[in-house]
């Protein structure tokens, strides 16, 4: 009685040594990091950067070592040996290799590679256990007025052309569109035909030598309006990029009026991130220009890829949807042309906008335009008299398709002539994202410390030992021998419980501490039910080793019942919270899993090994 079979025995010591295996890469603390990647994803890093960013360092004082370049070439990782040095490192290195590089801060991991292989890695930690990577964007909220106005002189050209109104429109930097006209009649024409097109738009008259001056400015109230939708749809962007990036638990929220803070808590590529968040990447879709167009409606621009045979192609001004219409987009390979590709879906409206576009065109060409917001860097003296990096913004647009339209499109289709399948993946994930509704620039960025400081985590670490030890000496003291099977299971319990968040990604925060501490008082509560039982078995003079055998046996409904209430409550916790009330229920729900596998089976195994199959006239309980 009370022997387990052999398979038994070695299906828990399996289970045992791969949940000690995988909660051992916890052991290992992360190294400080620079981490250099190229601003597309399609750029990879040589050596040469790296020995200009080790020279910066060399040059500033910083003691490094490490220096790696990653497999697949696309970033360059430099561990520091102090945390504190990591934001003047980043200012040195950026200097030294220019621009095209993102230099980002990182936490480098010091997992073995025999067991990263084995896909053994630490729990995430929180912000507020380990810190994370903060960044402070700022939205550039006047070139969203810009480009509203822009949009808006396409329009009105549009309008007045559609009514035979003759005059010339134009927009004169970003806060107004002037048209000119030979009379006031026609200037009374158009204002009659945009205002109601554009009740956002004010108009005022003047009257000069060349003729009547229209001026169509935006109300206050607009411009407030438009900055609000910038910013909020900047927001919402975000959070759906950083969601792309499968961030645990990040805090995305506005700051001020025109500034988002985001915080990435154990982020490993922080270079991605930077990359990812930042990047101002769009489409506009537009039809080529005819010959004889006049140059008022129509654009040049260069070619992205050589492959076309020619370096630059006039497209019409007038855009016919933008990437802000994108609903859905996937890269993938196109087997004919042997290029990476984007499938595209649009919405509704832009899918009835480029059906009309593409149907009165065929045998036209589209092109498709990339946009991108890029950085001139130079530097100059500050009040303290040190060099002050200054980042001067600009739009790189280019072409990256022109293909004869055959037939209507609608709102599915697919674009081609991006460098390489890495570079198709990041424009899908950047669409399919959403559109920012206005460029951001990165205004500051630092590797953050724990929220709640050094002293709190340390007294949530002592609250857990504290409970583990008092929990022993109960243990030992109240059930003796069968107390320290009990203790061991406890202690078996928190491994596999780590090894469980491990495995899963799960994120632990103070308040999954809290949850580990109470699974520490909890997992012995099994343990308690099995031990009462047996001493109640053995007042009613029934022999030690069947006393045992019915202690874990009728307990056993009972502890089935109370755990499954408990793991529903951490359940509606998880579905309904937010933050760090998932985090909590997340290790709730793991520890109320592994304790009951513990107190049930690996306590058991361990009286059998003790006991089972002997001759026992009294037990220590």
């Amino acid at each position: 009685m009370n022997k387990y079979p052999l398979w038994k025995y070695l299906l828990i010591s399996f289970l045992l040594i791969v949940g000690f295996f995988y909660a051992a890469p916890n052991l290992f603390a992360p190294d400080p990091a620079i981490q250099i990647s190229g601003e597309s994803s399609a750029t990879v890093v040589e050596q040469s950067a790296l020995d200009l960013a080790t020279k910066a360092l060399k040059e500033a004082g910083i003691d490094y070592f490490g220096v790696a370049i990653t497999e697949n070439g696309k970033s360059g990782l430099i561990r520091l040996r102090d945390r504190e040095q990591q934001l003047i490192g980043q200012a040195a290195v950026q200097r030294s290799i220019g621009d095209g590089f993102v230099v980002a801060l990182n936490l480098a991991s010091t997992t073995p590679r025999w067991m990263a292989a084995l896909a053994a890695q630490p729990m995430k930690l929180g912000l507020d256990l380990s810190g994370g990577v903060h960044f402070l964007l700022e939205v550039d909220t006047p070139a969203a007025v810009n480009k509203r106005l822009e949009l808006a002189t396409v329009g009105i050209k549009r309008k007045l052309r559609e009514d035979h109104i003759r005059g010339f429109i134009e927009q004169q930097k970003s806060d107004r569109i002037v048209g000119k006209f030979k009379d006031k009649e026609l200037a009374d024409q158009a204002i009659s035909a945009t205002r109601s097109e554009y009740p956002e738009l004010l108009q005022t008259t003047e009257t000069n030598e060349e003729g009547v001056l229209v001026s169509w400015t935006m109300s206050p109230a607009k411009i407030k309006d438009i900055e609000d939708y910038a910013v909020g749809q900047n927001l919402t962007t975000l959070r759906n990029r950083v969601n792309e990036l499968g961030v645990a638990e990040p805090l995305v929220q506005r700051q001020g009026r025109n500034r988002i803070v985001v915080e990435l808590p154990g982020i490993q590529d922080t270079a991605e991130a930077k990359r990812i968040l930042g990047k101002t990447a769009n489409l506009e879709f537009r039809l080529e220009a005819k010959g004889d167009a006049d140059t008022t409606s129509r654009e040049q621009f260069e070619f992205r890829d050589a492959r076309f045979g020619q370096k630059s192609a006039w497209l019409e001004r007038e855009v016919v949807i933008t990437g802000e219409r994108v609903t859905d987009a996937k890269s993938g390979f196109d087997s004919q042309s042997s290029q990476s590709e984007v499938s595209i879906v649009l919405d509704n409206e832009g899918g009835n906008l480029m059906a009309q576009a593409t149907r009165h065109n065929i045998n036209r060409k589209l092109g498709v335009l990339f946009i991108e917001r890029k950085f001139r860097t130079h530097y100059e003296k500050g009040e303290d008299g040190k060099d002050v990096p200054v980042k001067v913004p600009y739009d790189e647009k280019k072409i990256i398709s022109l293909a004869t339209i055959r037939d209507a499109l609608g709102n599915r289709f697919r674009i081609t002539g991006l460098d390489n399948p890495a570079e198709a993946s990041e424009l899908a994930l950047l669409l399919r994202a959403g559109a920012l509704a206005a460029p951001m620039d990165f205004v500051e960025e630092r590797t953050v410390g724990p929220s709640l400081g050094a002293a709190n985590i340390h007294q949530g670490v002592t609250a857990v030992w504290v409970g583990f030890i008092l929990v022993t000496l109960f243990m030992l003291y109240y059930y003796r021998v069968f107390g320290l099977a009990a203790v061991v299971a406890l202690a078996i319990n928190i491994i596999l419980l780590i090894a469980c968040m491990s495995l899963l990604s799960a994120t632990l925060t103070m308040p999954g501490i809290a949850g580990i501490a109470l699974t520490v008082g909890m997992s012995v509560d099994a343990n308690v039910l099995v031990f009462a039982r047996i001493r109640e078995e053995l007042k009613n003079g029934m022999s030690p080793q069947a006393a045992i055998n019915a202690g874990f046996e009728r307990a056993f409904v009972t502890i089935t019942d109370s755990n499954l209430t408990a793991l529903l409550v951490a359940l509606i916790l998880y579905a309904v919270g937010t933050g760090p009330v998932r985090g909590f229920a997340v290790t709730l729900a793991l520890g109320i899993i592994t304790s009951m596998f513990t107190a049930i089976t690996v306590t058991r195994a361990i009286i059998n090994l003790s006991v089972g199959g002997r001759r026992v006239t009294k037990l220590w309980i």
